[in-house]
């Protein structure tokens, strides 16, 4: 069978989702074509693969090099990506400084995404000034926009009212908002109001979500977590957590 796709096909997410779930060098192919004819959103994408080293060979310092190019090009996604590359030293020297720059220019043109990154370097102090009410002003940005992870995080800020009043009831919303849109932090925060409001079986639900959901460094820092909790059902929960990080990654 012919393997031949239009320019629209290779661009259509779900369409693309399958190919690359069926056939990834096909689809890979088929991305390399487009990006090499000029389809901006192709050469965002082959970025991607050679990064991921999904149906290609995986190449940083070219998926880099695809990444500006559809950047200078006005591609958000791209810039964003630029500005991970540069953070953590992907296809070039880590420089927070330079992951700033291409964030900022993201998240001032309206990506969530880049508006969640430019927040976490304002938050940290990396490769920025310190500013925790820039910081504050882009995560809630991101938030309104529905990025999960820039919910949880203002939940947070809201919380402890850090650098604005502290709002329990906002807190908890922007929680539970994070968690029906996936983030496993989110997941966890609202899954801990649940439980200390006494619904248990709710709470312990999410929590588990957030179990199955998290990353091997989430996993290991709310062991520690749940174990210093006082409610026995968590102290419980927190060797599952333990055993399932366990299983998934191992120990060294």
């Amino acid at each position: 069978m012919s393997f031949q796709l239009r320019r629209e096909e290779v661009l259509d997410g779900d369409h693309l989702k399958a190919m690359l779930e069926e056939s990834p060098a096909r689809a890979a192919q088929a991305i390399l074509i487009a990006a090499r004819e000029g389809v901006l959103d192709a050469q965002a994408l082959l970025g991607q693969i050679l990064l991921d080293g999904q149906g290609i060979a995986l190449d940083q310092p070219l998926a880099l090099r695809w990444f500006e190019i559809a950047a200078q090009r006005g591609h958000l996604m791209a810039r964003n990506m630029l500005g991970r590359c540069h953070e953590h030293g992907w296809g070039c020297a880590a420089d927070a400084s330079v992951a700033a720059q291409h964030y900022r220019i993201g998240a001032e043109a309206g990506l969530d995404w880049a508006m969640y990154n430019y927040a976490n370097l304002l938050a940290t102090g990396r490769g920025v000034t310190e500013d925790q009410p820039q910081a504050l002003s882009f995560y809630r940005r991101a938030a309104e926009l529905g990025h999960a992870k820039s919910m949880n995080l203002l939940g947070r800020y809201l919380e402890e009212g850090r650098i604005c009043p502290a709002d329990l009831q906002g807190a908890r919303e922007w929680y539970r908002r994070s968690a029906d849109a996936g983030d496993f932090r989110g997941q966890f925060s609202h899954g801990a109001v649940l439980v200390e409001q006494g619904r248990l079986d709710e709470g312990m639900a999410w929590l588990r979500q957030a179990m199955v959901n998290g990353n091997q460094r989430f996993l290991r820092v709310s062991v520690q977590r749940l174990r210093e909790a006082s409610d026995p059902a968590l102290k419980c929960l927190a060797e599952e957590y333990a055993h399932h990080e366990q299983t998934l990654f191992g120990r060294a």
